[in-house]
């Protein structure tokens, strides 16, 4: 799983709260708004990433985490095979409606 930080920064109001709790990957800038690493959260602080972006008064941190990409890439490529096999039906490929195929009833 990989999680990355990220900030709405037409949400956030400079409270600094997200720096306080994970200075290891936040810090400000000269007016208070955060500054967040474009890495990924090291497993050992994903607890602490979700504290703070759950912290945040007005909701500006997010915390993205998504599962690898094998698993993703696989899902991909099965909904794209289920759409090729939705559109062959349609155009009258094997099992259409148009031609009976194996198993059905006249």
């Amino acid at each position: 799983m990989t999680a990355r930080l990220r900030v709405n920064p037409i949400m956030c109001e400079a409270h600094g709260l997200c720096a306080e709790l994970l200075p290891e990957l936040i810090r400000r800038d000269d007016w208070g708004y955060p500054i967040i690493d474009e890495q990924e959260v090291p497993p050992e602080l994903l607890r602490l990433a979700r504290k703070a972006a759950g912290a945040c008064p007005t909701l500006a941190l997010l915390l993205d985490e998504r599962r690898d990409q094998g698993r993703r890439g696989m899902v991909q490529a099965l909904v794209r095979q289920g759409a090729q096999v939705a559109a062959s039906s349609r155009a009258g490929g094997p099992g259409s409606a148009g031609a009976p195929g194996p198993g059905s009833i006249s």
